[in-house]
């Protein structure tokens, strides 16, 4: 299945709340006359500057919002390392799975041998999933029947627990779905790390769906968003370089380099 990223939410106009965090350090006149005079001309001057010399803690003023859908589990394990940020996720101890949906990777999708070994798997633990979500519900259920409950609370308790244990069971591949929200300079390391070609190639993927997003929004602050090379210059991976650093500038940078040029 494929992903989906939406956003959902972000600050208004988050180059000029920025510019103006930025300004106010270095004067002594009052926040709303540093605001109302900084035009949209006086806003691109301004970030380009900030980003050039690296002062990155006024983005952490604005923030986005996204909705990420039809993703697998181990993409947010990798997602929720990123700390400064904060997420809601859909929870498999409320939410029953049967017949849960998954992602399957590329390299075993495009093969048909390994496509059917890893689609039986899954209908296979599904079944595995679906018996021992039943079997422990009517077990808890009984047990909470001679405790003095009511057949309808009992159900309702069971299954609850039961749907936190089977839940064991489940697999990396199983989809699921998060809301994310980061601020601008913690979305900036994000990408950073992200969307470098050594990145797993799911995170990767949602991570250059959500910079294209944020640059429609705010150019001027993610004029270099993108793996760690595209502002340094060299890839500072060493030995363990991609080796493709032209081309990864070209993804990353090629666009702007164009317009530049023109």
């Amino acid at each position: 299945m494929s992903f989906k990223v939406v956003l959902l939410s972000h600050t208004p106009d988050p180059e000029k709340v920025v510019a103006t965090a930025a300004k106010l350090c270095y004067s002594n006149t009052s926040v709303e006359n540093i605001y109302d005079k900084l035009d949209s001309e006086a806003v691109k001057n301004f970030l380009n500057l900030l980003i050039d010399v690296g002062h990155e803690s006024p983005l952490e003023h604005v923030s986005f919002t996204f909705g990420i859908e039809g993703v697998s589990r181990s993409f947010t394990h990798q997602l929720v390392r990123h700390r400064i940020a904060s997420y809601s996720q859909q929870s498999q101890r409320y939410v029953r799975l049967d017949g849960f949906d998954y992602v399957i990777p590329p390299s075993i999708e495009e093969d048909q041998e390994l496509k059917n070994i890893f689609i039986d798997t899954m209908n296979e633990i599904a079944k595995s999933y679906r018996v021992l979500t039943e079997k422990l519900q009517e077990k808890h259920k009984r047990v909470l029947i001679s405790k003095g409950l009511s057949e309808k609370e009992a159900l309702k308790k069971a299954e609850k627990m039961a749907i936190e244990d089977a839940r064991y069971v489940l697999p990396n591949a199983c989809e699921t779905k998060i809301i994310m929200t980061m601020n601008a300079r913690e979305l900036l390391h994000f990408f950073n790390e992200r969307c470098c070609n050594r990145a797993q190639w799911e995170i990767r993927s949602v991570a250059d769906k959500i910079l294209e997003i944020v640059k429609g929004i705010a150019p001027n602050l993610f004029k270099f968003a993108g793996p760690k090379c595209i502002k340094l210059g060299y890839c500072p991976e060493g030995k363990f370089s991609c080796g493709e650093y032209d081309k990864v500038r070209q993804k990353y940078l090629g666009k702007r380099e164009k317009d530049e040029d023109n």
